[in-house]
C-alpha cells in the first residue's frame, strides 16, 4: 500500500486482509494478497495467488509474473511500484489444487471487495484482465472463448485489455497462437505506455 493512502483506503485494505469468509475452504488458510493505491494508473486483475505468492505475500512473484513482466517490458521495481500499478486478483487467497492446476478463485472475493476498492482508485486508466475469470466477470460480450476475446482486444479499449494467463501451463496456447506475441503484445506495451505518459 502507498504511504500516501487515505485513511479510508487503509481501513478497507485492513478489512480485506482480515477477511475470513471462506477460511474453511482454503487448504493453506487465508492470506489475502493485493496492492492498491489512490494514485495507481494501471490495474492488473488476475486469477488468484499460487503457493509461492501465498508464501511470500508478493503478487505475481512466480514464473507467471516473470512472463507478464516480459510482455510488459517492465522490471520488478516498476511493476511493484504501488504508486503506479495496482494488483487486485479475482480471488485474494490461494484456493487450493485441482485436477489440472489450481482451483478457480473463490467466488466470494470479487463481489465483496472489488467495487469498494475500485471506488477508491480514481486514477485507474487501464485494467488488464488476465485469464478467463477476470474477463467473464468484467466483460459483457458475446465471445465464447478467451482466444476470441484476446483476438478482439481493441473492442475493450480504452479502459480494458484482455490477456491470456501468462502461466507456464499456457505455453502450448502461446505456441498455437503466435499472433498474440507478434501483434497483441506490442499493442499492449503501447497502451501501457500511454497510461503513464498521459
Amino acid at each position: 500500500m502507498s504511504k500516501k493512502s487515505t485513511p479510508k483506503l487503509i481501513q478497507l485494505v485492513e478489512q480485506v486482509t482480515a477477511c475470513r469468509r471462506c477460511e474453511e475452504e482454503l487448504p493453506l488458510g487465508p492470506n489475502p494478497v493485493l496492492r492498491v493505491s489512490e494514485t495507481a494508473r494501471l490495474l492488473i486483475i488476475g486469477q488468484a495467488p499460487g503457493t509461492k505468492v501465498h508464501n511470500t505475500s508478493i503478487p505475481w512473484n512466480d514464473p507467471s509474473g516473470d512472463r507478464l513482466r516480459s510482455w510488459l517490458t517492465m522490471d520488478r521495481d516498476t511493476f511493484y511500484d504501488v504508486e503506479k500499478i495496482a494488483i487486485m486478483p479475482m480471488g485474494f487467497c490461494y484456493p487450493g489444487k485441482g485436477k489440472s492446476g489450481d482451483l478457480p478463485p473463490r467466488p466470494e472475493c470479487a463481489p465483496t471487495w472489488h467495487h469498494q476498492l475500485l471506488q477508491l482508485m480514481p486514477e485507474i486508466r487501464l485494467t488488464l484482465l488476465i485469464g478467463q475469470y477476470a474477463q467473464q466477470y468484467y466483460l459483457q460480450d458475446n465471445y465464447k472463448t478467451l482466444t476470441e476475446r484476446v483476438k478482439n482486444w481493441q473492442q475493450c479499449l480504452p479502459s480494458l485489455f484482455p490477456l491470456p494467463h501468462p502461466s507456464p501451463r499456457n505455453t502450448l496456447w502461446l505456441r498455437k497462437n503466435p499472433w498474440f506475441e507478434e501483434k497483441v503484445v506490442p499493442s499492449l506495451r503501447e497502451q501501457v505506455q500511454k497510461v503513464f505518459c498521459s
